[in-house]
């Protein structure tokens, strides 16, 4: 099966909320700071569950975080 990409705009969101570190919100959500760095430069997809939980903390909506590239 042909691996989809998943296109995000986690980093500049979390920039733009008032320059949030990685770290906290790596911390917010459960994951480690390599973790994030990796969702950020979309080299992991990361679970439904934490996607929601970044939604949630950068209060954005799902999709206009992650979408997949056409």
């Amino acid at each position: 099966m042909k691996e989809i990409p998943v296109k995000n705009k986690v980093k500049i969101t979390r920039i733009e909320k008032g320059n949030l570190t990685q770290m906290e919100l790596a911390n917010l959500v459960g994951v480690t700071r390599q973790t994030m760095n990796l969702i950020e430069a979309q080299k992991y997809n990361p679970s439904i569950r934490v996607c929601l939980l970044i939604a949630r903390f950068l209060d954005k909506p799902l999709d206009e975080l992650f979408w997949i590239e056409e």
